[in-house]
Order: structure tokens, then C-alpha cells, then sequence
């Protein structure tokens, strides 16, 4: 029953074909960060070069996508697509839903949502570096912390895919059966 409602929800907002559009551009988005956040002071440094030519500065960004394979581990990879898609869809549907529901809106699955995307940031990382994130914090002890989990940080990341389904679904639910108050005369 709930697989039917998240995929009546689903069908109901990717029905008009602006929402499958901003699911993908902020999926490829999500990804693109993701992966280039290890590298970003090298793309900087390449992008604000003068000795750089236009075509390599495009160049790098787009070769080092496929830095998914080689720097990351296959759950890191796969936590990084999943949030990636997860968020995409999100987002779209919280879209859909404000706009159409805008004074209905509780807190619940935004909130949620955005857990999801927080701790989904905070996992994001590759083999060599571990979570990124976590690790390049000035807290003391980040790094040492991560050495602690049994996944190396890698929980953030399935946190926040857990976090961003469960968020989809309180959408879904919401889209399906909106809390309208209904009324009497």
C-alpha cells in the first residue's frame, strides 16, 4: 500500500514534464558537487587560471565525474548516486506540493528532508579521504571519530538516503492525501 501511494504520488508530480527536468538538473547537480567537492581547490585554481585554456577549464570539471569510480568506494558511489537521485526527486516533489498546497504545508517532512540532505552532505567522500566533510572540520577529534564508526563515515551518507526516502514519503503522502480542513456550512 505504501509502495502504491509513493508511486501514485510519483506519477501524479513527474506527470508534467517541468518536474522530470528540475529532478534531473538537481540530481546531475547533487552528483557534480559530490563528487567534485574532494578536487574543488584544484578546479578553482584550473577555472581562475589566465594560463588555462576555455576548453580545458571545461574539460576537468567534466573528466573528473568520472573520479566516481576510481576515488570512491563502491558504497560511497552508491550512497552519493542514491542521494543524488533521492534528492532530485525531493525536491521536485516539495515543489510541487508548496505550489499547489502552499497553507497546508507542516513541517514534518521538510524537515526531514533536509536532515537528510545535511547528514547526506556530511558523508560524502572518497576512498582516499574518507568523509570529506567530517574530516576537514576544525572539531577536534572529527577525523579520530570517523576511524571509530565500523563504515569510516560512510553512515552519514546512508543516513541521509534514509532520511531523504522517508522525507519522499511524507511528501508522497501528503501530495496523495492532503490535511485540508474541511469546511461545514
Amino acid at each position: 500500500i505504501i509502495i502504491i501511494m509513493i508511486l501514485s504520488a510519483l506519477q501524479k508530480v513527474f506527470r508534467k514534464s517541468a518536474y522530470v527536468i528540475l529532478a534531473l538538473l538537481v540530481s546531475v547537480c547533487v552528483f557534480a558537487l559530490a563528487v567534485w567537492l574532494p578536487n574543488i581547490s584544484l578546479i578553482l585554481s584550473i577555472i581562475s587560471s589566465q594560463d588555462v585554456s576555455f576548453v580545458s577549464k571545461i574539460q576537468l570539471p567534466l573528466n573528473l565525474l568520472g573520479s566516481i569510480e576510481t576515488n570512491f568506494t563502491l558504497l560511497s558511489a552508491t550512497y552519493t548516486v542514491v542521494i543524488a537521485i533521492l534528492f532530485g526527486i525531493y525536491i521536485a516533489m516539495i515543489i510541487y506540493f508548496l505550489r499547489r498546497r502552499i497553507k497546508e504545508v507542516g513541517q514534518g517532512g521538510i524537515t526531514t528532508g533536509f536532515l537528510g540532505i545535511a547528514s547526506g552532505v556530511l558523508g560524502v567522500g572518497c576512498a582516499a579521504c574518507g568523509s570529506f566533510l567530517l574530516t576537514s572540520l576544525t572539531l577536534v577529534g572529527a577525523g579520530g571519530i570517523l576511524a571509530f564508526l565500523p563504515l569510516g563515515g560512510s553512515e552519514f551518507g546512508i543516513i541521509g538516503a534514509v532520511l531523504l526516502a522517508i522525507a519522499i514519503y511524507m511528501t508522497a503522502k501528503k501530495i496523495i492525501n492532503p490535511q485540508i480542513c474541511k469546511i461545514e456550512t
